[in-house]
Formats: C-alpha cells, sequence, structure tokens
C-alpha cells in the first residue's frame, strides 16, 4: 500500500533517515554488522540474536532501524521505490538473514524482518535492487 508518487514529504523523510544513520552510535552498529556479520548457517544467525553475542547489540540497532524504514513505505507514509532507491543498505541484512529466516520465523520470531521482506517482494524497485544485492552477498559469502 505505498504511496503513489514521491513528494517533497518523502524528500524529507529520506533525508532524516539518511541523518539518522550517521549518528556515530548507528554508524558504529552498521560498520559491525556491515563488516563483521556473515551468518553461513542457521546457527550463526540465531547466536546473533542471543544477548551475550558480541555483535547483538549492533544487530538489534541496524535491523529495527531498517524495519522501521521500510514500514514507512508498507503502510504508505512515504513512496516505496523512492525509499528504497535512496536507502538499499538495509536489503544487505535481510539478505544475509533471509535464507534462514523461514526456520527463525517458526522457532523464534515470526515478525522479524517482515517489512524488509515486504519491500523487496512487492515493491518493484526493491525486487529489483533485492536480486542485485542478494547476488552480491552471495559471492562475499561464498569468499569468506
Amino acid at each position: 500500500m505505498s504511496k503513489e508518487l514521491p513528494d517533497h514529504n518523502d524528500a524529507e523523510i529520506v533525508l532524516k533517515l539518511y541523518d539518522l544513520r550517521r549518528e556515530a552510535v548507528m554508524r558504529q552498529s552498521r560498520d559491525a554488522i556491515g563488516s563483521q556479520f556473515w551468518p553461513k548457517t542457521y546457527e550463526d544467525f540465531s547466536a546473533v540474536t542471543k544477548p551475550d553475542h558480541p555483535l547483538n547489540t549492533a544487530f538489534r540497532q541496524v535491523s529495527t532501524y531498517w524495519e522501521m524504514a521500510y514500514s514507512f513505505a508498507r503502510h504508505g507514509i512515504v513512496n516505496a521505490d523512492f525509499l528504497i532507491e535512496n536507502s538499499t543498505e538495509g536489503l544487505f541484512l535481510y539478505a544475509k538473514v533471509q535464507p534462514f529466516l523461514e526456520r527463525f520465523h517458526r522457532e523464534a520470531n515470526p515478525m522479524a524482518f517482515r517489512n524488509a521482506e515486504w519491500i523487496s517482494t512487492q515493491c518493484d524497485e526493491g525486487r529489483r535492487r533485492f536480486e542485485f544485492v542478494q547476488a552480491r552477498v552471495r559471492k562475499m559469502l561464498e569468499a569468506k
């Protein structure tokens, strides 16, 4: 149920989201998840969701940030294509965890990454970008 066309309000929201990404702790969390979190198994993925895992705080900050941002599109607050065109980074985390989500939904949290799933399957630009990101993440995982 995304807005049909972006307007100045969409631009303001996207700029605010960008500004929030620059906050120091958020920047550190994004860097940690982007560079250190490369799950190859369900156990690798589920481990980071435990409070005692060294990346848990960063994982929660980054994953909930992107879920919030993508919820804006899912609920029609911001145009989905415009949002994903300007903030594809969250799809990198989603591509890392997506292979393990069916089991995670059954065993731990049925709502995890629902907005990332929506934007990568129900939004034209999201589908295109996720396909690209998913292929890139696969190659990066193979190299690790």
